[in-house]
């Protein structure tokens, strides 16, 4: 059974940072692309971060670009989302996804698990 569990999250001051992981068990790590989505109340899950298998590409949303970056450990199983300078805009839940495609990476369509999410919040 494949499972993605997010850790990390938490209520910091905009200008913080923050760093995401997500433990995958249950698959073959490195032979995944890995993601983080987020969703805020009422609006749609947006991509944030994504890298591909073997970590040689990283991609990421304009509006993160330059604050977040995204790593894996494919030793630990592991993925990462560091979050500096954070604005209150960034507050969501965060997801991480793993999907077999590396075609795909920055649409909630090339995923095949998702977690269950952890909260981030960043006040003013």
């Amino acid at each position: 059974q494949v499972q993605l569990v997010e850790s990390g999250g938490g209520l910091v001051q905009a200008g913080g940072s923050l760093r995401l992981s997500c433990a995958a068990s249950g698959l073959t790590f490195s032979h995944y692309g890995m993601g983080w989505f987020r969703q805020a109340p009422g609006k749609e899950r947006e991509f944030v971060a994504a890298m591909d298998r073997r970590g040689d590409n990283t991609y990421y949303a304009d509006s993160v670009q330059g604050r977040f970056t995204i790593s894996r450990d494919n030793a630990k199983n592991t993925v990462y989302l560091q979050m500096n300078s954070l604005k209150p805009e960034d507050t969501a839940v965060y997801y991480c996804a793993a999907g077999l495609t590396s075609l795909r990476l920055t649409s909630v369509h090339g995923y095949d698990y998702w977690g269950r999410g952890t909260q981030v919040t960043a006040s003013s």
